[in-house]
């Protein structure tokens, strides 16, 4: 149904730094996805079956957990919420068994404390077979949603509908039965001045083409003539609407769906999309009902989504060697690190590096003491465009050495790189420093 759940794991590789000598050496070998994980909870849900499979609603329990690409995000700022099912209280319901990629999981992440409303989310189609009567496999869903106010936010599983496209198009919705789910993550926002707190909700993240979806705005501005569109991507499709904002700046109208490469809805003031005064997009999945002719086969794909990884040329770089009584700039460069994100999502990544102190014969050279001036170039094709940190002092508070930024659509090859100088006092006592440099990937 999705992939494995999704861990905020961190790539460390660490380096021995030294006067005369840089060694690197493998802290960790996880490719991961960006993210904060939320802790798995527990709770009652409400199923039912597609009337075919002849068979009551179920009554059970799913395990779920949310996780979050950023825990300490600013008013204004965009999160992006992963919604991970690892035990659904459904199972196939039939003695028929499902072919790998046919299920297209939706579901939406309840909001709490500072904060209320809701998050639509939509996973990828993409499953393992599923034999006859067998359990649903583990699938994730991700979506959007802007932070309007500061404080202490709490995220919970919610309802999820589990649709297949095999032989007949079925879906199997499952309510929590007593919302909200216990939270599963927890994020703290502060203050900010967010020059866009316009946000949306959707009443359903599927449909047939040519239904209606019911587009629920607020903090637009009172009395304005709100659009709402359909997104392929990062176009929008001849799917629109027009609703106007109430007193409040609150408005909900209904948005008819007919393109089948519908990836997400918008709403937006004026003549065009601006995300300056816009919301979303909201994730929304258009079901594919085309009926196969007499005559023909239907033909499908699947785009599988990957990881974010990284590697580096050797594990080694030597500094040049100072003189002592005059010290000065020990100097080298970074072993090129290559940053591949072939996970298809919004979320862009971020390469940050830290260092400990130098330690020698009986004395130490502080860690504040070594500089890097970052670099980074894109692969052409990539989706994503790869920015360079700020040159200046890496220490042990860290800095950023590259990232890419969040967008519609993600990804990319990139080849990162730094150079290295280590300001050495004059009278260091003679022989060899070293200390650890950690880059952390997410």
């Amino acid at each position: 149904m999705g992939p494995t759940p999704r861990r905020a794991r961190r790539w460390r590789w660490a380096s021995l730094l030294g006067a005369t000598a840089l060694a690197v050496t493998a802290g960790g070998a996880l490719a991961c996805p960006a993210g904060a994980a939320g802790t798995n909870v527990d709770f009652a849900t409400h199923c039912i079956p597609p009337a075919v499979a002849g068979i009551p609603p179920i009554d059970g329990t799913t395990t779920a957990n949310v996780s979050v690409d950023n825990t300490t995000p600013k008013v204004g700022d965009t999160v992006t919420v992963t919604y991970t099912v690892v035990t659904a209280a459904a199972s196939n319901p039939t003695d028929l068994a499902l072919p790998a990629d046919i299920m297209t999981p939706t579901g939406k992440v309840t909001l709490g404390g500072a904060q209320t409303g809701g998050v639509t989310v939509a996973g990828p189609k993409k499953n393992p077979p599923v034999p006859g009567k067998a359990a649903f496999p583990s699938f994730s869903m991700t979506g959007t949603f802007t932070v309007t106010k500061a404080g202490r936010i709490t995220l919970s599983p919610g309802d999820y509908n589990i649709h297949t496209s095999y032989i007949l198009e079925l879906d199997t919705p499952c309510t929590v039965i007593s919302p909200p789910a216990p939270a599963s993550q927890t994020i703290t926002a502060t203050d900010g001045t967010p020059a866009n707190t316009r946000a949306i909700s959707l009443s359903s993240a599927s449909g047939d083409a040519g239904a209606g979806v019911t587009v629920s705005g607020s903090h637009f501005t009172p009395g304005a003539t709100v659009t709402l569109a359909g997104r392929a991507g990062d176009t929008q499709t001849a799917d629109t609407a027009t609703v106007t904002a109430n007193a409040q700046g609150s408005f909900s109208g209904s948005l008819v769906v007919n393109d089948r490469t519908t990836t997400g809805i918008v709403a937006y003031e004026g003549g065009s999309w601006n995300a300056d005064k816009g919301a979303g997009p909201a994730a929304y999945v258009v079901n594919d009902t085309t009926p196969v002719p007499d005559g023909s086969q239907k033909l499908t794909t699947t785009v599988k989504a990957g990881t974010l990884s990284m590697s580096q040329a050797g594990d080694s770089v030597a500094l040049s060697a100072v003189d002592f009584g005059q010290g000065g700039a020990s100097t080298g460069s970074l072993n090129t690190v290559t940053v591949k994100d072939f996970r298809g999502g919004p979320a862009g990544w971020s390469l940050t590096g830290k260092v400990t102190d130098f330690t020698g014969p009986g004395a130490k050279i502080d860690a504040g003491a070594l500089s890097w001036t970052p670099d980074c170039a894109t692969k052409a094709g990539s989706p994503s465009t790869c920015q360079a940190g700020s040159a200046g002092t890496v220490g042990t508070s860290g800095a950023t050495l590259a990232s890419t930024p969040n967008g519609t659509l993600t990804g990319g090859e990139f080849t990162v790189g730094a150079g290295l100088s280590l300001d050495v006092p004059a009278f260091t006592p003679p022989g060899a420093y070293s200390a650890v440099l950690t880059l952390t990937l997410t």
